[in-house]
């Protein structure tokens, strides 16, 4: 059984009263917002954090679900800046909260930040973890310039 960090009170990491399980994961990268912004929304960058969709209906209230299952509804966009939407695998029995917020950096750079809460534990909070470590980083081999 694998074990999952804890507090010094015994609390396990990611954990809060209010919100269950959390994961925070960021990365900055040299492109600007409006090009971090482009690729999330494109299919190709739709593909990654959502899976198949052809658009994404940045409306309030507007629903999505993929080729692949995952469904979710669109809460707040503010365009260029930030989204917070439900997301929902096929597989899970209900919905996390996910928040993507594009942050300005310094020399045009940009902080890409996903942020998601209600997971069911520590085992799901991992999972998460790694999927949006392995997005962050694929965003960036396919945006990066390369020298």
């Amino acid at each position: 059984m694998t074990a999952f960090p804890r507090h010094p009170d015994g609390q396990p990491v990611g954990q809060t009263a209010a919100t269950g399980f959390q994961i925070g994961v960021r990365r900055t990268l040299p492109i600007s917002r409006q090009e971090a912004w482009d690729y999330m929304m494109s299919r190709q960058g739709l593909r990654l954090w959502i899976g198949d969709v052809p658009s994404l209906d940045l409306q309030p209230g507007a629903a999505y679900e993929s080729k692949e299952g995952n469904r979710g509804e669109m809460r707040v966009v503010k365009l260029h800046e930030q989204l917070r939407l439900t997301w929902q695998p096929k597989r899970w029995e209900r919905p996390s909260t996910l928040q993507i917020r594009f942050l300005p950096a310094a020399n045009g750079k940009t902080t890409i930040s996903f942020h998601q809460e209600k997971l069911d534990g520590p085992m799901q909070r991992e999972e998460m973890k790694l999927f949006w470590e392995d997005v962050i980083a694929r965003i960036a081999e396919d945006t990066v310039p390369k020298n």
